[in-house]
């Protein structure tokens, strides 16, 4: 299998950035091994800078931008996690940033990216919306657009987070990652494949935001529908860079309730005392759903990111 990005420009992307992000820990949980009769691995993104995997991604795409660009600023549209990334790569480089966001995006990320000093532009919540906000923004400040995950320098920063797992934990049966625009579970089927091609991938999203599985299930490339799910970090659509990937790569994908992604962040947050928000939970969400399937196997997991809004902290 061909791809346009290949295992050097994963390990290029790593050493580009590594002084710009933090090698986030792998922890483990007896307990929850012992509920799921497995080994699980998680690999801590809530611990990255900005609370989230999306400083990998925006660091290896911005610092390739030219000098020359730098001079008009970076723009983006996000729900918050790629937003707040962008802008604190743009505060470090000392470039602009322009960020449009949804008008139902949490409060936490929106003051997050305001505080690394970027210029939010709200927008209705749709994805239609977004990109025609941010058309407008381009053509007023001549910016350079950071696409969320539809890039190659995008999605092969998230390959790094793989990459790092994989060095740091061997003979890996499976990796479980979230799926929202798929940047993070395309460029990990890239990291597994490159360094462990027996490794499968498993993407898991919301019921209520399945267009990843629609579109594997039709083999056509599915739109967004709008969605309140909770794991707001995934209501994006797949791009066209990321679905191809998924398409060759990505075993499968497990759709799960707004309760299970509840009770997974309960339980990570019991367990292993360490805050998440409701995206980063949809992976063990789908292990516990399909437990009984993954007895006895070594598992890696994402968990892509811990910007929770705490003024919500009693819906859970």
């Amino acid at each position: 299998m061909k791809f346009s990005i290949s295992f050097d420009d994963i390990k290029e992307a790593s050493k580009r950035i590594h002084t710009y992000i933090h090698r986030t820990p792998i922890l483990t949980s007896q307990a929850i091994n012992q509920q799921i009769n497995a080994q699980l691995y998680f690999k801590c993104e809530n611990f990255q800078k900005v609370g989230a995997f999306k400083m990998r991604g925006a660091s290896n795409a911005v610092l390739q931008v030219s000098e020359e660009e730098k001079k008009r600023g970076v723009a983006t549209h996000s729900s918050g996690n790629h937003g707040q990334a962008i802008a604190a790569i743009a505060k470090q480089l000392k470039i602009p940033a322009y960020v449009v966001m949804p008008s139902n995006t949490p409060k936490i990320k929106k003051e997050a990216v305001a505080g690394y000093g970027a210029q939010i532009i709200e927008c209705e919540p749709t994805l239609q919306n977004r990109e025609k906000v941010l058309n407008e923004i381009l053509k007023k400040t001549d910016a350079i657009f950071i696409h969320p995950y539809n890039d190659d320098r995008i999605i092969t920063g998230q390959a790094t987070a793989a990459l790092e797992l994989l060095n740091e934990i061997q003979n890996v049966d499976y990796i479980f990652a979230p799926v929202g625009g798929g940047g993070l579970i395309s460029g990990t089927a890239l990291a597994a494949h490159f360094i462990s091609p027996s490794t499968q991938v498993v993407g898991v999203e919301p019921e209520l935001a399945n267009d990843a599985y629609r579109s594997l299930q039709t083999k056509i490339l599915q739109p967004a529908v709008p969605t309140q799910t909770i794991a707001d970090g995934l209501r994006g659509a797949l791009g066209t860079k990321t679905f191809p990937i998924i398409q060759q790569l990505v075993k499968e994908i497990i759709c799960v309730s707004e309760e299970e992604i509840i009770q997974a962040m309960k339980l990570i947050m019991q367990r292993i005392k360490i805050v998440v928000e409701p995206s980063a939970a949809v992976p063990l969400a789908g292990i516990l759903k399909e437990k009984e399937r993954f007895k006895n196997k070594k598992i890696g997991v994402i968990l892509s990111g811990g910007n929770l809004d705490l003024s919500k902290l009693t819906q859970f």
